[in-house]
């Protein structure tokens, strides 16, 4: 299964919690980047260019669409090559949207993101958004809003949009009234790879 979607959409945050339902591994392109090039990709977009980092990028998704036996998730500018959206054709992608009130909030406009810097970083995000949104469409299979949404009802939506049969999660949260779910929370990006195996439960990165 493959999460596709825009910075702050919580590919990584629900993929792993997706995963651990599933009882699947969990891989995050971003993170096998950043360990395929020993830096982090703020660095590679400029020390080497953004053409050196999507021919990586490019690269690394191919491999992981081959060899990934789980849950992967992309990263936000991955779609942008035809020939990932063409590799993409027979997976079950899920395309989790965000709006741009959310997206701002859980990016926070962070440097670290190479294509939020700016001089105005929220019209590069809207622009970013409606740009991309058409080449989500393009190779979703399904697609779940994570708008005002906390990862657990995320989870819960997906998988029900998939008919899919979620284990038993070993580590249960307290019951949460409705409403009062913590929201999805700022995403990672860039952070040294995880991998989580399956049977294995140890959310180092929470």
């Amino acid at each position: 299964m493959v999460l596709v979607g825009p910075p702050g959409a919580g590919k990584t945050t629900v993929g792993r919690l997706l995963a651990r339902r599933l009882g699947l591994g969990f891989i995050d392109v971003d993170a096998l980047i950043v360990e395929r090039a020993g830096k982090p990709i703020a660095d590679m977009f400029t020390e080497d260019g953004e053409d050196a980092f999507r021919a990586l990028e490019r690269a690394v998704v191919a491999e992981a669409l081959t060899t990934t036996d789980g849950v992967l998730a992309l990263g936000g500018g991955s779609v942008l090559a035809a020939v990932t959206r063409e590799r993409l054709r027979g997976h079950r992608v899920v395309h989790l949207k965000v709006g741009l009130a959310d997206g701002i909030r859980r990016t926070g406009m962070s440097t670290a993101r190479p294509l939020l810097a700016g001089v105005n970083p929220r019209a590069t995000f809207k622009a970013l958004l409606d740009a991309r949104a058409p080449l989500y469409r393009e190779v979703a299979t399904v697609e779940i809003e994570t708008s005002k949404q906390s990862p657990h009802q995320v989870v819960r939506k997906l998988l029900e949009a998939l008919g899919e049969e979620a284990a038993a999660d070993p580590r249960p949260e307290p019951p949460v009234p409705p409403g009062d779910e913590p929201l999805l929370p700022n995403p990672t990006f860039g952070r040294p790879v995880e991998t989580v195996p399956v049977g294995n439960n140890d959310d180092r990165r929470q």
